[in-house]
Formats: C-alpha cells, sequence, structure tokens
C-alpha cells in the first residue's frame, strides 16, 4: 500500500521507488491492481514525459492480462499523437510489443496501424529502431496489413546505408552506423516477398553496397566493429535468400561466406556454414556453393568444435547432386568413424538418403548400406535396413549383387545385429541367386546364418525363422537340417511365444504342405509400393523439414515445366505393384485412408464444439490468384498449388486410367506453429457422386518451419466438370486463419493417350460427327504461340499427339480415352493456330456432349 502511495506522489524519485516496487513484487492478481492502474492511467494522461516513461515502463514489466485488458486501446494512442515526445514513443512501442506478445487479442487492430508505419520515416532513430521491432511483429501475423512498411523500410535502410557514420553520430557504433536498426529493417523485409521494380532496384543497390563494405579493410581492429559489420552483412545475406530472386547477389552472397569458413573466428564459421546450407538449395547458388566443397569437408575434419562440424555435415548434404555424390558419401562415412557420438544417428540418415537419391548404380549404394551399418551399426535405425530392403526387392538389376555382398558380410566373426536382419531377409529373398557357387552353397548359407542367431534379440531370431522356412522352399536339400533346427527344445519350448509359435507352425508347414503349396505360401516378395522414404520422413521429424532441402524437387517446382517436369517416380522402383496383403511384412505400408474431413463429433460434446469452434463450418471463398494456379495444373501435376505469407501447399499427383493418387504438401513459412490445423476436402453435391476422394487426417500442429504430408486416393466414377474445394483452417499466434483453394482433379487427368494411324483417325472423326459430340472454340492466344510449348501442353493435357495426321503440318490433332469407373470415353481433338491473326480454333468429338465441352473448356484455357 506504501508503494501505491508513492504512485501519486509528484517528485521523481518517490514515483519511480514506487513503480519499481510494484514491477518487482506485486503478484498480477493482487487487489490493488485497481488502485495501481488508476495511478498509470493518471500519469499517461498527464503529458509530463518522465512520469509517462514510468508508467509505460510498469506495464511492460508486469505485463500482465489485466494490464493489457487495461492500457491496450491507450498506449497505439500515445503512440501515434503529434506531440508525443520521443523518448516516450520509444517506450510506447515496446511497451505495446510486450503486450502483443502476452495477449495478441487485446491488441485492437485499427486506424493507429496505418500510422505506426510512417514511425519508419521519424527523424529521431531510437522511434524508428523501437517501431521496427513492434512492425516486425505485427506483420509477422497480419501481413497485408502492414504491406506499405516496405518501400518505407527500403528507403530508410538506403539512408542509412549510404550515410558516412559521421552523420548519424549518436547511433554509429564502432564505425558501424545504426547497426541494430539495419538488423530490423532487414529483417522486416524478410516478411514479405521480393518488392515490386522500382523499390526493388533501390533494395538492390542497398544489399551490393553493404557486400562491398564487407570487402573494405576493417576501421578498427577491436572485435566490436567486426561483430557490427558482419550482423548487419549475415542479416542482408538471409534478406537475399529469402527473396531468392537476384542469382548475382546469391553468387555474391556465396562467395562471401566462403571467405568466412577459414576465418579464425568459430561463431563466424559456424554462421557462413549454417546460411550457405540454405543458399545450397536455391538453383541459382547451388553451383557456387559447390566449388567450397574442399573446405567444408577440411572443416569435418579439423574443426575442434562439435556444433561447426555438424554445421558441416549439413552443408555437405544440402551441396550434395549427382555429380559428388560419391565423394560427400564417403567423407560422411570416414568421418563417421570418429563423430561425436550425438550426431552420428543423423549422419547416418543423411548418408543413407544421398545414396538412395543419387545412386546411378545400385550396386555402390548396397556396399554404402552395408559399409554404414558395419561402421555406425548402433545408429542404423529400423527405417534404414527397411529402406535397404524395399529398394533391393523393387530392383531387380541388384537382387543378386546384394545377395553376394550380404554373404561376404556376414563372413567377419563380429557381425552388428542390423547387418544379420538385411542379411537373413536378403539370402531368404535372393539366396538361391548365389546358391551355384560351392563357395556359398545352400547349406553354407544355413550354417553362416544360424551361427549368428544365438547372439541376437528375439525380433532378429523371428526373421532368421522366417529366412529358415523360406530357405526350405529354394533349397529342399537343407530341409532336414532345418527341421531339426525347428524341431529342437530351444525352438519348440521357447519361452517367447512368437519364437514359439514361428517354430510350431514353420515345422508344421515344412511337413505337411506339398511343394507347390509351400511355393505359393513363400513365393518372393512382391515389389513394394513406392512412398516417401522412411529415411526421409524420421530426418525430417528429427531436424524439421525446412532444413532437409530437396534442390531437385525445388528446381522441378520453380521452372516453367509445360508438363510438370518428370513423373514422380523415385529412382528406386523398377515395377509398382499393386500392394497385396502379404506386401508389407516389414510395417512400413501406410494405414487404410479415412475419409476426407474432420471426425463427425460424438455424443453431447458436439454442441461444445459448435460454440466454441472457430466457426469451422464457415469455408472462405476461394483465395485471390488460385485460379490463375489451378489454371497451370491442368497440363502439369506437381508444383505449388498456393502460397502466402504463411502457408505453402505443394503437389505431387500421379493418375492411371480412372484411379490417382495426390500428396498434398503444406508447409509453415512461420517459426510459429499452427494450432488445430484442418484440411478438408469439399465436394459439392453435384461432384460427390462422380468423383470419390479418400485421405487422412494430419496432425492437427503444424510446427513453425515444418511440413505436413497428405495422402488422397482419387477415383473417377463417371465424367464431372466442376473441381473439389481445398479448405484449411488452423489458428496462428491467436488468430484464426481460413484458406480455400481449388484442387486440380480435372476430367482430363484420366486420359490414356491412344496412338492412331491417319487412316483410323479420320473413320472415327467422321463416326462422331452428331452436332451434341462435336464442341468448336475459336479464341484469341493469350501466350506467344510457340510449336514446342503447344506440343508440351497438348501431351500434358493426356492426350496422344499424332504426329503427320492432319493434311496441313501446322496443325496439332490428339485422341486419348477418358476412363471412368463406369465407362470409357474416346476423344479425338484438333488445334488449328493462324498465326496471323493470333488465333486459334479448337475442335473436340467425344461420344458424349458434356465431356467435348469440359475438355473443350479446359483446353482452350491453356493458350
Amino acid at each position: 500500500m506504501e508503494a501505491v502511495n508513492l504512485l501519486s506522489s509528484n517528485r521523481y524519485t518517490e514515483k519511480q521507488i514506487g513503480y519499481l516496487f510494484i514491477s518487482v513484487l506485486v503478484n498480477s492478481n493482487s487487489e490493488l491492481i485497481r488502485l495501481i492502474n488508476n495511478a498509470i492511467k493518471n500519469d499517461l494522461a498527464s503529458r509530463n514525459p518522465t512520469f509517462m516513461g514510468l508508467a509505460l515502463h510498469c506495464i511492460a514489466s508486469v505485463g500482465s492480462r489485466e494490464m493489457a485488458e487495461a492500457f491496450a486501446g491507450e498506449i497505439p494512442k500515445v503512440l501515434v499523437a503529434g506531440d508525443t515526445m520521443d523518448s516516450v514513443k520509444q517506450s510506447a512501442a515496446l511497451c505495446l510489443l510486450r503486450l502483443y506478445r502476452t495477449s495478441p487479442d487485446l491488441v485492437p487492430m485499427g486506424d493507429w496501424t496505418s500510422r505506426v508505419v510512417h514511425l519508419l520515416n521519424d527523424q529521431h532513430l531510437g522511434v524508428v529502431t523501437a517501431a521496427t521491432s513492434l512492425i516486425t511483429t505485427l506483420a509477422q501475423k497480419n501481413p497485408e496489413e502492414f504491406k506499405t512498411s516496405v518501400s518505407l523500410a527500403v528507403s530508410r535502410l538506403s539512408r542509412i546505408v549510404t550515410s558516412a557514420s559521421t552523420d548519424l553520430q549518436d547511433y554509429t557504433y564502432y564505425f558501424v552506423p545504426a547497426p541494430w536498426l539495419s538488423v530490423k529493417l532487414l529483417r522486416l523485409l524478410q516478411c514479405y516477398p521480393p518488392p515490386d521494380p522500382a523499390v526493388r532496384g533501390r533494395l538492390t543497390e542497398c544489399l551490393e553496397t553493404i557486400l562491398n563494405k564487407a570487402q573494405e579493410p576493417p576501421k578498427s581492429k577491436k572485435v566490436q566493429h567486426s561483430n557490427a559489420k558482419n550482423a548487419v552483412l549475415f542479416e542482408a545475406i538471409s534478406l537475399i535468400i529469402h527473396h531468392d530472386s537476384e542469382p548475382n547477389l546469391l553468387v555474391r552472397a556465396c562467395n562471401q561466406l566462403g571467405q568466412f569458413l577459414q576465418h579464425r573466428e568459430t561463431n563466424l564459421r559456424y554462421l557462413a556454414l549454417e546460411s550457405m546450407c540454405t543458399l545450397a538449395s536455391s538453383e541459382f547458388s547451388h553451383e557456387a556453393v559447390k566449388t567450397h566443397i574442399e573446405t567444408v569437408i577440411n572443416a569435418l575434419k579439423t574443426e575442434r568444435d562439435v556444433s561447426v562440424r555438424q554445421r558441416a555435415v549439413d552443408l555437405l548434404y544440402a551441396m550434395c547432386d549427382r555429380s559428388n555424390a560419391p565423394q560427400i558419401v564417403a567423407e560422411m562415412l570416414s568421418y563417421l568413424e570418429t563423430a561425436d557420438y550425438s550426431i552420428r544417428e543423423e549422419i547416418v540418415l543423411k548418408v543413407a538418403i544421398l545414396a538412395e537419391k543419387y545412386a546411378v548404380d545400385y550396386t555402390w549404394y548396397v556396399d554404402t548400406i552395408l559399409n554404414l551399418i558395419r561402421i555406425a551399426g548402433d545408429y542404423v535405425s529400423e527405417e534404414v535396413w527397411y529402406r535397404v530392403i524395399q529398394i533391393v526387392i523393387n530392383r531387380d538389376d541388384v537382387q543378386g549383387y546384394a545377395a553376394k555382398t550380404v554373404f561376404e558380410a556376414l563372413q567377419a566373426p563380429a557381425c552388428h545385429e542390423n547387418l544379420v536382419k538385411v542379411g537373413g531377409y536378403i539370402l531368404g529373398e535372393f539366396g538361391n541367386l548365389i546358391a551355384g557357387d560351392p563357395r556359398s552353397s545352400p547349406l553354407i548359407q544355413f550354417h553362416l546364418l544360424h551361427s549368428k542367431f544365438h547372439l541376437c534379440s528375439v525380433p532378429t531370431r523371428a526373421l532368421l525363422l522366417s529366412t529358415y522356412i523360406k530357405f526350405v522352399n529354394l533349397f529342399p536339400e537343407v530341409k532336414p537340417t532345418i527341421q531339426d533346427v525347428l524341431r529342437s527344445d530351444s525352438q519348440l519350448r521357447n519361452a517367447d511365444v512368437e519364437l514359439q509359435q514361428r517354430a510350431v507352425e514353420y515345422l508344421r508347414l515344412s511337413t505337411v504342405a506339398s511343394t507347390d503349396i509351400l511355393a505359393t505360401v513363400l513365393e518372393e516378395m512382391p515389389p513394394f509400393p513406392e512412398r516417401e522414404s522412411s529415411i526421409l520422413a524420421k530426418l525430417k521429424k528429427k531436424k524439421g523439414p525446412s532444413t532437409v532441402t530437396d534442390l531437385e524437387d525445388t528446381k522441378r517446382d520453380r521452372s516453367v515445366d509445360v508438363n510438370g517436369g518428370p513423373e514422380p517416380a523415385p529412382a528406386s522402383t523398377s515395377a509398382v505393384s499393386t500392394p497385396s496383403p502379404s506386401a508389407d511384412l516389414l510395417g512400413l505400408g501406410a494405414a487404410p485412408p479415412a475419409p476426407a474431413g474432420p471426425p463427425p463429433s460424438s455424443g453431447g460434446s458436439g454442441l461444445l464444439v459448435d460454440v466454441f469452434s472457430d466457426s469451422a463450418s464457415v469455408v472462405a471463398p476461394l483465395a485471390p490468384g488460385s485460379e490463375d494456379n489451378f489454371a497451370r495444373f491442368v497440363c502439369k501435376n506437381n508444383g505449388v498449388l498456393f502460397e502466402n505469407q504463411l502457408l505453402q501447399i505443394g503437389l505431387k499427383s500421379e493418375f492411371r486410367q480412372n484411379l490417382g493418387r495426390m500428396f498434398i504438401f503444406y508447409g509453415n513459412k512461420t517459426s510459429t506453429q499452427f494450432l488445430n490445423f484442418t484440411p478438408t476436402l469439399i465436394c459439392s453435391d453435384d461432384l460427390q457422386p462422380n468423383l470419390n476422394l479418400q485421405t487422412k487426417p494430419v496432425d492437427p500442429t503444424v510446427e513453425g518451419g515444418a511440413q505436413v504430408q497428405q495422402v488422397v486416393n482419387i477415383e473417377c466414377v463417371s465424367d464431372f466438370t466442376e473441381a473439389p474445394v481445398l479448405n484449411i483452417q488452423f489458428r496462428y499466434g491467436g488468430t484464426f486463419q481460413n484458406v480455400s483453394v481449388q484442387l486440380p482433379i480435372t476430367l482430363n487427368k484420366f486420359f490414356q493417350p491412344t496412338e492412331m494411324a491417319s487412316q483410323d483417325f479420320f473413320q472415327r472423326w467422321k463416326q462422331l460427327s452428331n452436332p451434341q459430340q462435336e464442341v468448336q472454340n475459336i479464341f484469341k492466344a493469350k501466350h506467344p504461340m510457340d510449336t514446342e510449348v503447344t506440343k508440351a501442353k497438348i501431351i500434358g493435357f493426356g492426350s496422344a499427339l499424332l504426329e503427320e495426321v492432319d493434311p496441313n503440318p501446322a496443325n496439332f490433332v490428339g485422341a486419348g480415352i477418358i476412363h471412368t469407373k463406369t465407362t470409357q470415353i474416346g476423344c479425338l481433338l484438333r488445334l488449328e493456330p493462324n498465326l496471323q491473326a493470333q488465333m486459334y480454333r479448337l475442335t473436340l468429338r467425344t461420344s458424349k456432349e458434356a465431356v467435348s465441352q469440359r475438355l473443350c473448356e479446359l483446353l482452350s484455357a491453356q493458350f
């Protein structure tokens, strides 16, 4: 109470002691809080800058929800009032920032927001610095409202960067003008995409000047000078990487970082490696990063600090491509023998991913993984050896080599258990491929595996028992030996129920079944259905996917490829078969798909959900620009479907006859997690009977910088015209976000191209001559009339492009069949360009009018 009384004093010292006491000791739910709030209110209204400053400091120090409720509406008024002193503006901006961070929902956005942006033009640099911190935080949550800050931030930055240190006397730190403000402005610009050309030119000048200053000899030998200079430099490089649009700047940034890789200052080496990891994922600077490979490998071998060594591993992983994969994988393997225990598992995952991704010769892949298990067996997770087996089973050309190599590897007196698992599985499947050699006869293979049996854990023994029964089928001559093993007391009376059951059942199977039945039950494993690599999924989970950059994917998405680039068939598939129930003994399969959309709320809780939900039933209108993106996907299957400041949605899809599968990738571009993340697929009443969509719900929390994947299984029941809508709802930093985009599932995706001779084409063309079967459209070209691009679009659309069919060589002719569950619809198309008039005539003939109409609409929009 004594302290509260001091607040009403008019003497600075007494008031200061009162506020200090309250800031430190008063609980936010104290019964005195009303009295304290009254005193603060009086001081804010007093217009005495010293008293206002004390009151604002107190609000920021306590920062409770009650304080926010009482003053969040008052402080913006103080901040933007014309007669407020500079020192009070600074305090008000930082006080508002504190309240926004603790209670964002209580800080009202309103007229003051546009006026806060103009504080970037303030004469007083202290005010600008405080305002920049506030605007950056607000812009991350509400990017649209603060868009105007970009041009103001660039012009302010330009004035700082081009000024001499004497111009900003009070804000120059060891010869660097206003380093903290420069860093904050550069960080604010990272909330937005590259600005429009007029502003971009000025920003590019600023960034070039910062890079040039980094090359100048230092003006002081003191560490503070280099720290301030480098702080600005690294933030500028972060902005260059964020914009990822100026090849010249990206390469210069890379060369600048390359100089830091051998700097005597450990922190600089760490930061340089970290920034280069991001640069390596840009198609513009990837080659420039690769030139530093020797320096990075050297850092891996000689660096004393483990965190710097870890960054070097990350950078090698990021710069790896087909040209240098063998060298990088070899270096990582040799480093693995002496690597710190804390990062071994991560290095193992990275080596396994790189070996798989860039394997041109799969014998090298098998050698690499077996080497990996030999060097760091304890750190090889199940996902890694699962993946080896998947790949060996899916590739006929490597099976014999794999069997021979694991057989040789198992000769070592001490084998890691993971090697025994791989050896047991591969020899059980493909031991017959090396059984012709007397050195690896069936009996020798069996004895070699069985010599490891007693040293292994129960799951490995269970796997080996399965290998033994496979041997009974592959090699009838070893059947008695294996039956003796299965019959022994240590198996039939094993304390572990799994081993006992396997021994009893396998023994009975080998005794009762005829050779035909045995061969059917124990036939070779079918190829695994292809899906995201389990190792890549594990590394993403461990590191967050933003760090697991896939340069080839990035390039593929970014290139303007009318046909959507190569289909996403990973290198490890030689044949993708329909998954059979037995195809997933390793437990790698996805769970059966569930219907799209959130599950219905059960029981009486439904009412509560409705009352307290973010009005989840309200679907947002389609996001601006989504129609253009949708049109782009008519002739391609992969790429970025939607992107704003918070969220990126990427797609990869494949279609075969009337079935399709689409992978939707949701990327959180912010550093704050998304909560209650709910993507829902919505089909209109007209669309629902014609298109079946099945999908699994995704995790409701998406971490900052992370990416989650959702698989949609698609079945076309009959022809349709509309497209489904994907609605995404989530909470981000206290605000509810609701985004809708059209999902590019269009009728032409179910096209199967059909080759035809000229005579067959015109015969079929005449048969489809009813007026209802033909739809024609004459339209103006929206894009340059390029023959190759047109061909690629027709092929991407799904039909076969028939050469030398039309008498006029300038025309394009296509044919295909639309597959639905109920019927097949033949389709012929003819596109006639008129270069002089810059016009096209498109004619489509199918056996169904609605199909002709829809295909004509979709294809016309592409030219």
